[in-house]
């Protein structure tokens, strides 16, 4: 179903890039509004930060849909982001290459987050991995063998996991301007489409693939033409 701007007060182009400039860059809503400003365009924060909640969801559906198909071999950590002034998890998964598998965000760190996190991995990716490397939390390896089936490997590792602790980096810088989420749902909501997009953007599509300033300038201005075209058809 394609987005509705029935009723929307500002074009429906202005609203598109407000969005994206919000979810893809470690900016405020303030400072989305002052760049809104700068272009002629006069527009309260807490208007975008509406934008945001209202079409977030719709941009990571339209790219979960066109996910890049993943390695079976996964890592997966979670990490932390202040949710009420409380710290909550977001579940992550990266693969070999570096493609995102799946994120979730969850209350508690705990066995029922662990499967339903496997759970959700496997549905979207369509994927059942050969092998699975965690950090040494108690609930994975049940929740590897229960979901995923006892033929798959796990590799209990914090050291194998630098990779991914690397790419906690991505989310972690994009959280920190915005000072803490003010609901879990929000929090969810944000973080899976940031993820989302951010793996869409990604000019990489192994690690260490040496790629040239030139051909990173035009796979982005492309990904960003069709991020346009895809939150207009989400």
């Amino acid at each position: 179903m394609a987005v509705s701007f029935k009723g929307a007060h500002f074009p429906e182009e202005v609203i598109l890039m407000g969005v994206r400039w919000y979810v893809a860059y470690p900016l405020s809503t303030r400072h989305v509004e002052e760049l809104m400003e700068e272009r002629g365009v006069e527009v309260d924060h807490s208007t975008i930060n509406r934008w945001v909640i209202k079409y977030s969801p719709q941009l990571e559906a339209a790219f979960h849909r066109r996910k890049r198909p993943v390695w079976v071999s996964w890592r997966m950590d979670e990490t932390y982001i202040k949710v009420k002034g409380q710290w909550r998890y977001l579940y992550r998964a990266i693969d070999r290459n570096g493609a995102l598998v799946d994120v979730m965000f969850s209350e508690h760190r705990d066995m029922a987050a662990a499967k339903a996190f496997f759970r959700s991995a496997k549905t979207v990716t369509g994927v059942t991995p050969d092998r699975v490397t965690t950090d040494g939390h108690d609930s994975y390896p049940r929740a590897i063998r229960t979901v995923l089936g006892t033929g798959v490997r796990h590799r209990d590792s914090q050291y194998l996991n630098n990779r991914l602790e690397q790419d906690h980096r991505g989310v972690k810088g994009r959280y920190g301007p915005m000072r803490g989420f003010k609901c879990p749902r929000s929090a969810g909501e944000f973080c899976r489409a940031y993820d989302e997009l951010r793996n869409f953007l990604r000019s990489r599509s192994r690690v260490h693939q040496k790629v040239s300033a030139e051909y990173r300038r035009f796979h982005f201005l492309r990904r960003t033409a069709t991020v346009l075209s895809v939150l207009r058809a989400a």
